[in-house]
């Protein structure tokens, strides 16, 4: 029953689990970006652009996959 919870919708989709799991690797470089976001605020002397940069490059690399959704 738990192997097919875990399989059955991203088959249904195409895809295998794993490739399905890897979609989550955007949201850990959005949760450290919001950390550097955090740490700055708190901290202005520190990680200046750290947050921004990544924003940026998430937003980029999710407007050039775009047309796959």
């Amino acid at each position: 029953m738990v192997r097919i919870s875990f399989t059955q919708h991203p088959a249904s989709v195409g895809e295998t689990y794993s490739a399905y799991a890897n979609r989550l690797a955007p949201l850990w470089r959005m949760q450290l970006a919001a950390l550097a976001c955090f740490v700055h605020g708190i901290f202005p002397f520190l990680l200046t652009k750290t947050g921004s940069t990544s924003v940026s490059e998430l937003y980029s690399r999710m407007v050039q996959h775009r047309s796959r959704l």
